[in-house]
């Protein structure tokens, strides 16, 4: 009896983590794509203290946008915000690209969350992982395009950052070695947001994965 107990929960289990495989075509502007980039050190340090959907490990995100009938994805990455075609996001990493999109009651923000967003093309990459400075990571893009299109009140949350080990007072050698060489102090503390945060919000839901 215990067995097949055991075995029913796995098949549970199963069927509920198991995200349902979307084609391109079904994607919509506005859905948010979620990311592990697998960029060695700092992304393995991002992911061991932040929370994604279902437990999965997120280091990015970008904005999907139509133009000329072609998918595009708008993300800040590298150098600056920028878009990036779609099959080439995707082929980024070798782990399943998941899709969130807004819930059916914010809809109508999508639009001016894109077209705020478009406006920031070409600004500055946030190395520095600093709200409000006039540069943008990744999930601060998205959290700011979706602050104005709900006209300036915060859509997803900010929460205090964390640079340190789980459980302790330490910072990953990896953070330390980073902010060295910037220059500038760990801002451990500092409010900011990341993908699995986004992921994990109630008000978008995770519709698939690529």
């Amino acid at each position: 009896m215990a067995r097949i107990l055991i075995s029913l929960w796995l098949c549970m289990w199963l069927q509920a983590t198991r995200a349902q495989v979307v084609v391109e075509e079904d994607l919509q502007t506005g859905d948010l794509l979620f990311q592990n980039l697998d960029c060695g050190p700092l992304c393995d340090a991002i992911e061991t203290v932040t929370h994604g959907y279902k437990g999965i490990s997120f280091s990015h995100i970008g904005l999907v946008i139509k133009r000329n009938d072609s998918l595009y994805v708008l993300e800040a990455i590298g150098k600056d915000v920028h878009t990036t075609p779609l099959p080439i996001f995707v082929k980024r990493s070798t782990h399943r690209v998941y899709i969130g999109r807004v819930r059916s009651k914010y809809r109508y923000m999508v639009n001016d969350a894109v077209a705020y967003a478009n406006t920031k093309a070409g600004i500055a990459y946030d190395d520095v992982f600093l709200y409000d400075n006039d540069k943008y990571y990744c999930s601060e893009l998205i959290y700011d395009a979706f602050k104005y299109a709900n006209s300036g009140k915060p859509f997803f949350a900010l929460q205090p950052m964390t640079f340190c080990k789980p459980d302790t007072r330490t910072f990953f050698p990896a953070w330390e070695a980073y902010y060295k060489d910037l220059g500038v102090p760990v801002p451990e503390g500092k409010p900011g947001i990341n993908p699995g945060g986004i992921s994990s919000s109630r008000k978008i839901k995770i519709i698939g994965c690529l």
